[in-house]
């Protein structure tokens, strides 16, 4: 299933992502943040088709948004780094969320603010020191999101996070899509064009760590709850890193596309 969140003008519920149509789920109106929390995804059932809905991001307020910084070796190679043996991970919290063909606002403190494709997966099970082997019991699904980061913002400090966190800089969707229809963890393909022009393209099987590997070394952390996002990392191509650099203006759109979980639209004002 795709699963996405809508707003039909009575807040934020629920629906099904079919043939570039919402459908509502049978039953009484829930968030899938809610359904989610109750592992009752399997139980949702699509009902009548919606009209005029306007979506938002599939997962409204999770618990953690984890980013992996370094996790695709290409991205690594175009900075002439070794590949970490250890993730590297930073958040973003949920007012960096924008839904699928919302227009962000790019901050007022940055001038060099970045694009990174990235697929995210949505933890569906509670897990503390998950096996590798047992992993992907523990994911609802998959999706786009787009870590802007503010590149000036991220590296004045050692931390990433002032980069990485301003209102809007995580646009993620269109939906969730469950694990069974997304395929294989490790051959998921991704792109990104911005403003038309193809500047980013990778697959998940070129990261470092894997997302059993993440789910394991996450949950020996700390306790992975549902809902909570993990961003996997981005491939090569990132403005900061061309010659010239690229950076994100208003008036620009960004495309990210994967075969096996949609299109997620953005503009930059």
């Amino acid at each position: 299933m795709r699963l996405v969140s809508y707003d039909g003008g009575g807040g934020p519920r629920a629906g099904i992502l079919r043939d570039d149509r919402v459908f509502a789920i049978d039953g009484p109106p829930r968030t899938l943040d809610a359904l989610l929390a109750d592992g009752a995804l399997p139980e949702v059932r699509e009902a009548q088709p919606l009209d005029g809905v306007v979506l938002l991001p599939p997962v409204g307020r999770p618990g953690k948004i984890i980013c992996i910084g370094l996790n695709y070796r290409s991205h690594c190679e175009e900075q002439g780094l070794e590949p970490p043996e250890t993730p590297t991970f930073f958040a973003k919290f949920p007012t960096s969320l924008a839904g699928p063909g919302a227009t962000v606002a790019l901050p007022a403190a940055s001038r060099r603010v970045d694009y990174e494709a990235e697929v995210a997966f949505v933890v569906g099970a509670r897990g503390k020191d998950v096996p590798e082997a047992d992993a992907l019991e523990h994911v609802a699904g998959y999706m786009l999101l787009n870590d802007l980061s503010a590149r000036d913002l991220q590296f004045k400090t050692p931390q990433w996070m002032p980069g990485k966190t301003f209102d809007g800089a995580g646009p993620c969707g269109p939906a969730l899509v469950t694990a069974d229809e997304a395929g294989p963890h490790d051959a998921i393909e991704i792109e990104l064009r911005l403003n038309g022009d193809v500047m980013q393209q990778g697959s998940t099987g070129d990261l470092v760590h894997s997302v059993p590997a993440l789910i394991a070394y996450l949950s020996s952390l700390m306790t992975l709850e549902p809902g909570d996002v993990i961003a996997t990392g981005t491939p090569s191509g990132v403005g900061s890193l061309r010659d010239p650099k690229v950076w994100l203006k208003a008036g620009d759109e960004i495309a990210i596309s994967s075969p096996q979980l949609g299109v997620l639209e953005t503009r930059l004002a």
